[in-house]
């Protein structure tokens, strides 16, 4: 029996510019899919996703989307944390085998948030009408 423990770190939802479909490269399928802003709120931080950041996703062979995210959060008291993650989606979005999953690292230069830099955390996503929503979680 596992005693893994999970803490909410915060929902943040990215809406994305319309996809730019490089098509089908050596490697798969390349999407690029440019961050225009979102916001994020949890018991220990809230802001806004800054415009920028972007995906630049792979369409595997196997049908599974490798997801290569970076981004720029910006809490409301001012901090800047640079995120970067990987991840994997699969499956029809409405389907019961439908798998969104990411593992965010963060980067800050502040003291108050410097915590994040020490931590392992997982994303759970879903896709919504203008991008994307995330449920993530620090794991203890």
């Amino acid at each position: 029996m596992s005693d893994l423990q999970t803490e909410l770190l915060f929902t943040m939802t990215a809406d994305l510019e319309e996809v730019q479909d490089v098509g089908a490269t050596p490697r798969g399928n390349r999407r690029i899919y440019y961050v225009t802003g979102g916001t994020f709120e949890g018991p220990k931080l809230k802001g806004e996703v800054l415009p920028g950041g972007g995906d630049w996703a792979l369409i595997r062979p196997d049908g599974v989307l490798d997801l290569n995210v970076r981004a720029t959060l910006r809490t409301d008291d001012g901090a800047l944390i640079y995120t970067v993650y990987k991840g994997f989606i699969r499956g029809a979005p409405d389907s019961p085998d439908f798998y969104f999953r990411t593992a965010p690292t963060y980067e800050t230069a502040s003291e108050k948030y410097g915590w994040l830099n020490q931590i392992v955390a997982v994303g759970v996503g879903k896709l919504t009408p203008t991008g994307v929503s995330y449920d993530v979680y620090e794991i203890l």
